[in-house]
């Protein structure tokens, strides 16, 4: 087994961990009420570093991958860490345009939180899915 394959498979099982602590870390945030802006502000970093770490482990598995000969692999993690980038820009703005929001006793704003984090709670179960599916069947 080359340097390379071992690299890939450490980061397709830091990029796994990565993703199902997340999952684990946020679904019993959706307990806070989200009334307060430091319970805002806590999720949005919370979300902040997921999106950081799930784009290095992401992107170290796609090079690592690349580097081993497996591109159909490395594609799908590079797209990973590509819907890191992009929810990252999509997310964490909104989450903070409504803490903000939150402060000022915005009615629509908690809802609108708290949507937000389900939304981001699903995206991320999707992609844990679509990892352990893309490894169970190319490993057949």
């Amino acid at each position: 087994m080359s340097a390379a394959l071992i690299a890939a498979m450490f980061f397709t099982v830091a990029l796994l961990v990565t993703t199902a602590y997340f999952i684990m870390g946020s679904i019993p945030l959706l307990v806070l009420k989200h009334d307060t802006p430091l319970d805002a502000r806590f999720v949005r970093g919370f979300f902040h570093t997921y999106y950081v770490c799930a784009f290095v482990t992401a992107s170290a598995t796609a090079i690592s991958f690349a580097l081993a000969g497996y591109i159909g692999i490395a594609c799908g993690a590079a797209v990973l860490a590509a819907i890191a980038l992009v929810l990252r820009s999509r997310i964490i703005p909104k989450m903070d345009a409504l803490g903000a929001q939150i402060q000022s006793n915005y009615m629509d704003a908690i809802p609108g939180f708290r949507r937000t984090h389900t939304i981001a709670i699903l995206i991320n179960l999707a992609q844990l899915a679509v990892i352990v599916w893309g490894l169970i069947d190319y490993s057949k």
